[in-house]
Parts: structure tokens; sequence; C-alpha cells
């Protein structure tokens, strides 16, 4: 097309006004060429289809969890917005509460060696875990989405030294002096977490925390460094060690 446009240019320059039909029609070739095939290939309906129906999966169902229970978000909720490029900040830039069951907890399977009273260093080849529990939404159901706490206590020595104090309270007292983590300066929550309890929980909140020098990551249903503790349902049992605390 530009050649032939080329072609008419020069041939105006070169021959004068005379050319003027002939460069005209030059350029009206490639317009003319352009559009001339709808005659040759005109349209032709097609029947609708009359074969087998296509069979179609039904949509996934979608979640009925609400994002909030009150003025505290429900795990799903917290995680949802987490995980929501729009909403993160919702949940990262202050402290939230979260309100859930406490489905799994490490305390039951902290190792001997961490388990002894404070002042007492750990053997070398021990390597406990940080404090940690987990809520969910449902009852029970440690298998779906959960969120884990950190931050109420830095060891489970710690933890010895509060279970020994709270063990000494007679049914429905308070402590008047909570144990408390001297390093994180924290009070080690009354009563101490365990499975089947229902919580409320207050704190920061992201996909990892810092606990003294021990970072704790967890990028898909996130960690929460805890503030404060409230017991909306007491647990069956309490928390306590594989063995005994004297």
């Amino acid at each position: 097309m530009h050649s032939l446009q080329r072609l008419a240019t020069q041939a105006l320059r070169s021959i004068g006004p005379g050319a003027l039909a002939l460069a005209g029609a030059a350029l009206a070739l490639p317009a003319a060429s352009g559009c001339g095939g709808e005659g040759d290939n005109p349209y032709k309906p097609q029947p609708a289809w009359s074969g087998r129906p296509v069979s179609l999966p039904s949509p996934p169902a979608m979640p009925t969890t609400p994002v909030k229970a009150g003025d505290a978000y429900t795990v799903y909720g917290a995680i949802h917005q987490l995980r929501s490029m729009m909403h993160s900040k919702d949940v990262t830039a202050q402290p939230i509460s979260i309100v859930g069951y406490i489905v799994d907890s490490n305390i039951p399977r902290a190792p001997d060696c961490a388990v002894h009273k404070t002042g007492k260093k750990d053997p070398d080849n021990c390597n406990p875990e940080v404090p940690s529990f987990w809520i969910a939404d449902d009852k029970g159901n440690d298998k779906g989405p959960k969120i884990r706490i950190v931050g109420w206590a830095r060891n489970f020595a710690v933890i010895y030294d509060a279970m020994v104090a709270y063990n000494k309270l007679k049914p429905g007292d308070q402590p008047k002096d909570p144990v408390m983590d001297d390093m994180l300066n924290v009070a080690v929550p009354f009563p101490l977490p365990a499975v089947g309890m229902k919580v409320k929980l207050t704190g920061a909140y992201n996909v990892s925390k810092n606990v003294v020098s021990e970072m704790v990551a967890e990028p898909v249903g996130g960690v929460m460094a805890l503030t404060k503790m409230e017991v909306v349902e007491p647990a069956p049992e309490p928390a306590k060690f594989a063995k005994p605390v004297h």
C-alpha cells in the first residue's frame, strides 16, 4: 500500500497536475481491495447445538461465617482481612480483638527439659517451641483455619511458675498478683489457655511476630501477640503439662 502511495506522489511531482487522476486511482485501490470480500464469503447462520447438554459443576458455597462478631473479628474474618490487599491494614495497623475457641496448645507437648522453675537454664540440647495456642471459629476443629497466639509467656518455665501459683487458688478465686513475664512485661493469663476454652483476645496481629529473640511466622492464618485475654466459656479441663507440677 505504501509503495503505491509513493508511486502516486512521485507521479505528481514528475509529470505535474495531469497525473492527478492516476494518483487518485492509486490511492483508492487499497481501500477498494480491502472491502471487496463480503460478497465472496457471505455470513451463514449456524443452527443451535442439539447434542448432549453440557454438565457444569455447582458453584462453591460461599462462607456463611461473618467477618465480625460484635466488636471482635471472627477467625475467618481476621484471616480474610489479613490476606486482602484492600483490607489488610484494617487488622494490622492497630491492635484488634478476635473471638474463637482454643483448638490446640503446645503446653502438653512441652519437652520435660523445658518444664522447670524460672532461673534454671534449659539444657543445651533442649529446643522447645515458643509457648503458643491456636484459636478457630468452630469448637474442636483444629484442621480448618486457625490463628496462632504468642507473646503471653516467653518460655515454659514462666508457665510452670504460673501453673504452680494458680493451682493454689480456690475455685472461683482470682489471683491478687498474676504471675508476670518480666521480659515480655505481660501478665501470664489466668486461667492458663486450655483447649475447649472460648476466648476474646486482644493484641497485635500480622503474618509474623517476634517473641524475645525468636521469629514466629504463620503466613496462612497469621499470628497475634496477646495483650489481653477474656474467657467467654471455660475449658472442660485446665491446662497442664504432660507430667504433673508440684
